[in-house]
């Protein structure tokens, strides 16, 4: 027959018994706590290895120096890599885009990192010599995220683009190309989203050299980045209150007329909604400083 002390004993393993299986039961939960939607650590190193140009419409990245912090970056994405679908299910609408935009951008520079001696060496000049004969870089899966492999263009064309109402993404997403739109030397982060994309999309509007308003006296043209051409579509679902390129441009009209010597010309074109729209070639030189 248990004595006293036996059945408290067995009293007390046996709470402890079902306080582990509590645990077990919530850990997920406790697990999906512990995401920094902050990304203390991907903000710090974009901020290290991101650089701005004088007039702060360019953005190179010293792939150099990220080399030796690749712990650092893959820190980053293994903390990307480890998030479930579930949990990201549980996140709200920001949280989930903010991951998706820093996902796309971080294993962007890990592909680079990864093929570093192949720029090195001169090997490989632009992101496209990335892949092979059958497969584009974009399409090379080559990360993992929720549980499975994936490649860049799952990120940009099946989650992004198809998930969420925000043709803004296009000034996010950046493909290691000097003609990409710049790189944030920030993490976009879901508290100041609506702000980066906002930001984003100004600054890449400003630079002449991706896009400009030409005026020829009362005529004039908008000659548009290529990124324009491709995705055209996207701006023209009424997203965000874009219903055509004409839109986009008359929202940023002043980002696009900044520092120019005819911005009230431009203006007046831009208003006109009646203008041709061209597309610059694109160069897909890589983003690194070397080539700033």
């Amino acid at each position: 027959m248990p004595t006293p002390k036996s059945r408290v004993k067995r009293l007390i393993q046996n709470m402890l018994t079902v306080s582990g299986l509590v645990i077990t039961l919530f850990s997920p939960v406790l697990h999906a706590a512990e995401f920094d939607h902050r990304y203390t650590n991907f903000d710090q190193l974009l901020t290290q290895v991101v650089q701005t140009s004088a007039d702060k419409k360019q953005t190179r990245v010293n792939y150099q120096r990220l080399s030796v912090k690749s712990d650092i970056l893959q820190r980053s994405l293994n903390a990307f890599s480890a998030v479930s679908k579930s949990q990201f299910d549980g996140w709200d609408e920001q949280q989930q885009l903010s991951f998706l935009i820093n996902a796309y951008n971080g294993f962007t520079l890990k592909l680079i990192i990864d093929n570093w001696d192949e720029f090195k060496q001169g090997d490989a000049d632009s992101i496209r010599d990335l892949g092979s004969l059958f497969t584009t870089p974009w399409e090379k899966k080559f990360f993992t995220l929720f549980n499975e492999k994936h490649n860049l263009d799952d990120i940009e064309h099946e989650m992004v683009r198809k998930w969420f109402k925000e043709p803004r993404i296009h000034a996010a997403l950046v493909c290691a190309a000097v003609s990409c739109p710049p790189l944030r030397d920030e993490a976009f982060v879901a508290s100041a989203l609506t702000t980066q994309l906002d930001s984003q999309m100004q600054r890449f509007l400003a630079d002449n050299s991706r896009n400009e308003i030409k005026i020829n006296g009362q005529e004039g043209e908008a000659s548009l980045s290529s990124i324009f051409k491709w995705y055209r579509g996207d701006f023209e679902k009424g997203q965000q209150g874009f219903h055509s390129l004409f839109d986009l441009l008359s929202t940023y009209s002043e980002a696009l007329v900044e520092g120019d010597d005819n911005a009230q010309a431009q203006r007046n074109l831009l208003k006109s909604a009646d203008y041709p729209i061209t597309f610059k070639d694109y160069d897909w030189r890589l983003n690194d400083v070397a080539n700033f």
